[in-house]
């Protein structure tokens, strides 16, 4: 299979120190491709929305090198919208999505790429098998997440699972048909479906520079994943909902029973207080579950552009005018 184009999408986000690792470490890459293959590596570069200087060296990069191309938002939109811009707007007859930071093993896109033209996938993704090197309750709470999100929705998500992998065009194709406002690439990735292989490889430490994905980022990432792709919550605020109005009455018909038998003792404030906390923090809890399906909903009706190019390199703009 000759004459064909690989576009590499590669989200950035404040990446100035990392950056030219990437690009040194893919050179390789290409060059293997490009002999062995025939297939040419387009590196499509996603800014999104950097303030470090990020675009200046995307910038001198495309200058240099005719096979380096980018994209700038106007501001930061979040990786979700970075992705989805990288796949709109590359042109290969394959696409792959990695990080920049080198914790996707760029070595691997060899035999992804085999995994599709000599085994006929669709796709073929990596998957971490370890978590070395992070901390202990980050990793607890990320395998627990994936093993409850999967026995809460229809779909699969594999535990470990990277963004990084390698697709045929009709995947991408099916990715974009996927309108929603709030994307959970993950959750889009298996529910279109496809045959997809798996890679395993031991986790890798970045190669400089620190990740932008705080607990608190992974924790509000995982609630979307939730909302977006399962209406369990939902239905649990009901079960809960029905279980203490049965709980209720069977304490009423107690407290009837206790004032006939043995009198109306003093009401224990204690005890009171209690319940009605109890009560009142079920009623929060299901009223939030209730509003973030709300939100997202409203999110959804607005209408807003998930992302806002404010520049793209000269290559970029001249194959998209072809």
């Amino acid at each position: 299979m000759n004459n064909q184009r690989l576009t590499v999408v590669v989200p950035c986000y404040n990446e100035a120190k990392t950056i030219h690792c990437f690009y040194k470490a893919m050179n390789p890459i290409r060059s293997q491709f490009s002999t062995e293959f025939g297939v040419e590596i387009t590196l499509l570069f996603v800014d999104d929305g950097s303030c470090d200087g990020t675009i200046n060296i995307l910038k001198t990069l495309a200058e240099e090198d005719g096979a380096i191309q980018f994209l700038s938002f106007s501001r930061n939109f979040g990786k979700e919208a970075a992705i989805l811009a990288g796949l709109s707007h590359a042109s290969g007859d394959f696409v792959a999505v990695m990080d920049v930071d080198l914790q996707d093993p760029p070595e691997l896109l060899s035999e992804m790429y085999l995994g599709i033209v000599a085994e006929g996938y669709d796709c073929v993704a990596a998957r971490r098998v370890s978590r070395k090197g992070e901390p202990f309750i980050r990793s607890f709470f990320a395998r627990r997440y994936y093993h409850v999100l999967n026995r809460m929705s229809k779909m699969t998500i594999v535990d470990g699972a990277r963004d990084y992998r390698l697709m045929t065009r009709d995947v991408v194709k099916a990715v974009l048909s996927v309108k929603e406002y709030n994307r959970f690439t993950k959750g889009i990735f298996s529910w279109v479906g496809f045959e997809t292989k798996w890679l395993e490889y031991e986790n890798r430490q970045r190669v400089t520079g620190e990740t932008k994905w705080s607990f608190w980022h992974l924790f509000l990432y995982s609630l979307d994943g939730v909302v977006a792709y399962s209406t369990v919550p939902l239905s649990l605020a009901s079960v809960m909902g029905f279980i203490l109005c049965l709980l209720a009455i069977g304490l009423i018909g107690f407290f009837i029973a206790k004032t006939l038998i043995w009198g109306d003792p003093v009401a224990g404030y204690p005890s009171l207080v209690c319940i009605v906390l109890f009560i009142g923090g079920v009623q929060l809890f299901c009223i939030g579950i209730l509003g973030q399906y709300l939100a997202k909903t409203y999110l959804e009706t607005k209408g807003r552009p998930i992302y806002i190019i404010k520049s793209k390199s000269e290559t970029l703009a001249q194959s998209e005018m072809r």
